[in-house]
């Protein structure tokens, strides 16, 4: 099987992210062990907990049993790892050791879990780009919820991982026009690349004027996906009459001041809440978070995203992960954790 210590990371305190190592777990029957590949780190809810900037009595997710409890300290946390099956319980019969699997899980060398928990990845998804499947979930409930018409002019606020590969799936159903929202040049480069006609630095003084210019009757529908409570007062002005303003940002407890007193009640228009963690209500009668997850799958595979990945660190220099993510965001993309398990 391997070493027989297991690495995990925990957020100890606000800023502190600590490597711990113990034994590995006694496999139940009904349970299965996987060696990590990779893990996905994510740059919105992880920076808030690395940040202490989560509501602390609040469920770090009740739809995911591994992270169960609350944002208190010190914790374990992530959700998108990517490992091979290296023991399984007597009881197990669905799995098979080197199989390669999803699971959300925090970081860690190893995990157990239960096999339900599991999902395979297919063939001709890499381990790195499984390691995007909860981001590409995330992009599709956003795009879903958005609702967007072919020839729509669109804005999409924040060009983190997230942002990006909604921009990659709005690109694909053929907007008029596509302006992207980011001050990260890097990122603005990779949402040309991803099909953006436009991108755009909110901080350079010649932002209104290219605003304008792109979008000069507004747009019909903004993307606000940045993470930054000022960007929400942004993606309002940029939609024109009638326009849909997407909130998929989850500010955790940054406060939001918002500006309703400008052009927000004579042009109707709506702001729409998203977030992946259940189906809006409107998708339910056709939809499951199973043929969600199918979906993502399939898009993995088509637009690979493992080239978005700018930074690899071995789990023991997680702590320095965290910190460049921290300190220098915009020299990003993507940042991932590997193992070495074999």
């Amino acid at each position: 099987m391997g070493r027989q210590l297991t690495q995990r990371v925990r957020f100890a305190d606000p800023g502190v992210v600590v490597v711990r190592t113990g034994p590995l777990p006694p496999v139940a029957d009904d349970a299965v062990l996987v060696a990590s590949c990779v893990s996905a780190i994510s740059a919105g809810t992880e920076m808030l907990v690395y940040r202490g900037q989560m509501p602390a009595q609040m469920a770090v997710d009740s739809t995911i049993g591994a992270l169960a409890g609350t944002f208190s300290y010190p914790l374990s946390y992530g959700y998108a790892a990517v490992g091979r099956i290296i023991a399984c319980g007597d009881k197990v019969t669905k799995w098979r050791s080197g199989q390669l699997v999803f699971a959300f899980q925090p970081h860690a060398s190893h995990f157990l879990v239960q096999p339900d928990d599991l999902m395979a990845v297919p063939d001709g998804v890499s381990a790195e780009s499984a390691a995007f499947l909860p981001n590409m979930e995330t992009a599709v409930s956003f795009v879903m919820d958005a609702r967007p018409v072919i020839g729509e002019q669109t804005i999409v606020f924040g060009q983190g991982i997230v942002g990006l590969l909604t921009t990659m799936l709005l690109a694909d159903m053929s907007p008029g026009k596509l302006v992207t929202v980011d001050a990260s040049p890097l990122r603005r480069k990779w949402s040309l690349t991803l099909g953006a006609h436009v991108a755009l630095d909110p901080f350079s003084a010649e932002y209104p004027a290219q605003l304008h210019d792109s979008l000069p009757d507004g747009a019909d529908l903004a993307v606000e996906l940045s993470g930054n409570p000022d960007a929400l007062d942004l993606a309002v002005d940029a939609v024109g009459y009638g326009g849909r303003v997407v909130i998929g940002s989850w500010y955790g407890t940054k406060p939001v001041t918002l500006n309703l007193g400008g052009a927000f009640h004579r042009n109707h228009i709506q702001l729409i809440s998203s977030q992946v963690s259940t189906l809006g209500p409107q998708w339910r009668g056709r939809w499951t978070k199973d043929r969600r997850f199918a979906l993502a799958w399939q898009l993995l595979a088509r637009h690979n995203p493992a080239r978005l990945i700018s930074h690899r660190f071995p789990i023991e220099r997680a702590p320095e992960a965290y910190a460049l993510l921290d300190q220098h965001s915009a020299e990003t993309v993507q940042v991932i954790l590997t193992y070495e398990t074999n």
